[in-house]
């Protein structure tokens, strides 16, 4: 009896590891073990004054809550982009540049630190939307008509994108007194959560209802598998990635306005610098194949979690900021190492070669 109970639990293990989401779930699982004994008090949540004097949670939770939204918008949109394309797209952090530069643009006007907005906040996002799109666009159109590497075609971007970033308001660094912008980055007055937490939020809603309701995740994975086979069905592939990186922008132009609301100004060189690869890792720590195909939209935004997470912890832990990209650089080698499907294969024939030698010492 006992021997069969055994062997129950081990074939339900065997289940629980094959699927793809349980890689971000068990590091995040790791990763909370791991603080509750080192720092019991990284989990701690407290009510405090802000800079301004309203009361705002605060904690490494919130924390990561935070900082990982839009890492978490970006990754839902990489993931599209990976999906259709087989490849990634490595322009983003500078697309977000744009982004945000735009936004301060069309706030601004022509004087850099204006004393009231020269717009409103949704018409420089609503701009920067289309910006974002027009740059997702072109993008793909060089993976999708013209049949360019998804890396070597957002190289163009990624090179550039910051300079355009800088010509766009003069190379100055705007400055938006208005604390609304603020809000969208920081806190709404009266609510102690986070606004960019919402913004994350909404963001999830839309894309899974966008999932459920039309058939763009169901012809992003065929065209993704086997682009000649989804041609014979009816698709136009050349349109389903297009369409993906278009998609891809939006989300660029929602993490720029969260980026601006964060600091009311902009830093070129700075700003989402390295988010790319961020959100490339996500993807790969949800257990989706970079060479394109089935995705799972939930296991990358837990990705995208697990990285702010282990930023955060290494932070908490007081690693020099010098030296935090290589500590984080090791330890995602080894998710997406784990992660990687050979070495998942690998592991579940060994675990059912286990079993079955328990089995029969039974």
């Amino acid at each position: 009896m006992t021997a069969k109970k055994a062997t129950g639990i081990s074939v339900v293990l065997g289940k629980i590891v094959r699927k793809q989401i349980f890689i971000p779930i068990a590091t995040l699982l790791l990763l909370t073990i791991f603080n509750l004994i080192v720092d019991p008090s990284f989990f701690g949540i407290k009510l405090e004054p802000n800079s301004v004097g309203n009361l705002v949670l605060k904690g490494q939770l919130i924390t990561i809550l935070d900082f990982g939204s839009e890492l978490a918008i970006l990754a839902m949109g990489m993931t599209l982009v990976t999906a259709a394309s087989g490849g990634q797209d490595i322009s983003v952090g500078a697309a977000v540049a744009i982004g945000g530069s735009v936004i301060l643009r069309i706030l601004c006007g022509s004087n850099p630190r204006p004393e009231q907005l020269q717009a409103s906040i949704l018409t420089a996002f609503l701009v920067a939307c289309v910006v974002c799109m027009l740059f997702g666009a072109f993008n793909g159109v060089l993976v999708s008509i013209f049949r360019i590497q998804p890396m070597i075609a957002t190289l163009i971007l990624y090179t550039a994108g910051r300079s355009v970033a800088s010509w766009i308001n003069n190379n100055t660094l705007p400055v938006v007194s208005d604390p609304s912008l603020g809000y969208i980055g920081g806190f709404i007055p009266g609510i102690p959560v986070p606004t960019p937490i919402f913004v994350a939020i909404l963001c999830v809603i839309i894309m899974f209802l966008v999932l459920k309701f039309t058939n763009l995740g169901l012809y992003t994975q065929s065209v993704g598998i086997n682009e000649n086979s989804s041609r014979l069905n009816g698709l136009n592939p050349a349109f389903v990635k297009f369409l993906s990186f278009v998609i891809l922008g939006l989300c660029v132009a929602i993490a720029a306005l969260v980026k601006v609301g964060r600091t009311s100004t902009i830093n070129y060189s700075v700003i989402a610098k390295d988010i790319e690869m961020d959100a490339i890792l996500a993807v790969a720590l949800g257990g989706n194949a970079l060479s394109g195909g089935k995705f799972n939209m939930v296991a990358s935004i837990l990705g995208a979690y697990v990285i702010q997470y282990l930023t955060t912890t290494l932070q908490a832990m007081g690693v020099d900021s010098a030296a935090l990209k290589a500590y984080k650089a090791v330890i995602v080698i080894i998710l997406v190492v784990v992660s990687a499907p050979i070495v998942r294969e690998k592991a579940t024939k060994l675990w059912k070669k286990i079993t079955v030698n328990r089995k029969e010492a039974a």
